[in-house]
């Protein structure tokens, strides 16, 4: 219970990684009327987990717990595969400061990394189930995006807590199936989110860093 609870505090808003200020290029979308309310909300992250970066993150996390990882490799592998100046800002950013943080609590040495392979690093000792914390990871990732889309919209509580909850049976299935899944899986198509994302390096004024 104890190796459970440490990776839900790493996988809280609470926690320092900044998770907050990042949209993912979701304001973009936001300001190009393409996400206007939660069935549209839906529809966009099912994408990202299922063809995405949600599925690019779940597969690196899945590869960074194992025993015989080479993080340094994934490392490298996972800043590749950033598609936009913003991408990388956001996954480096927040895996530095996850290691960090987990560092600190826990004495270990962790390198800053991407924040899968941070997470994946720093999880692997609790051993946990994979399934189990790809499934917090995305859960955690898609919520964080649902709580922008509710200040930025504005999209009502109750119907971002009901977009998330209508998330649970696909988060479950992906955790299970990119458990197993190696770097040979890697693959995505979600052109409409990266074009997003590329754009807001440029919006002003805005809100959120991605």
């Amino acid at each position: 219970m104890t190796a459970l609870l440490s990776l839900i505090q790493w996988l809280s808003p609470a926690f320092p990684t900044g998770g907050y200020a990042y949209s993912h290029g979701l304001e973009q979308a936001v300001v190009d009327g393409s996400l206007t309310d939660a069935p549209s909300l839906r529809h966009w992250l099912e994408d990202i987990l299922t063809h995405g970066s949600g599925r690019q993150d779940a597969i690196l996390l899945a590869c960074a717990l194992r025993p015989d990882a080479d993080h340094d490799a994934l490392t490298d592998l996972a800043t590749a595969l950033a598609s936009s100046a913003e991408r990388a800002h956001e996954t480096l950013a927040q895996g530095a400061a996850l290691a960090q943080t987990v560092a600190a609590l826990t004495g270990r040495t962790l390198k800053p990394r991407p924040l899968p392979v941070a997470l994946g690093q720093a999880a692997s000792p609790l051993n946990l189930p994979a399934p189990q914390v790809i499934a917090l990871y995305l859960h955690a990732f898609a919520s964080n995006l649902i709580q922008c889309m509710v200040r930025f919209v504005p999209l009502g509580q109750t119907e971002g807590q009901a977009t998330l909850t209508a998330l649970h049976p696909l988060i479950q299935s992906l955790a299970q199936t990119l458990s197993t899944a190696t770097t040979v899986d890697l693959a995505a198509s979600t052109f409409g989110a990266e074009m997003a994302a590329m754009r807001h390096e440029t919006l002003q004024p805005r809100i959120f860093k991605t």
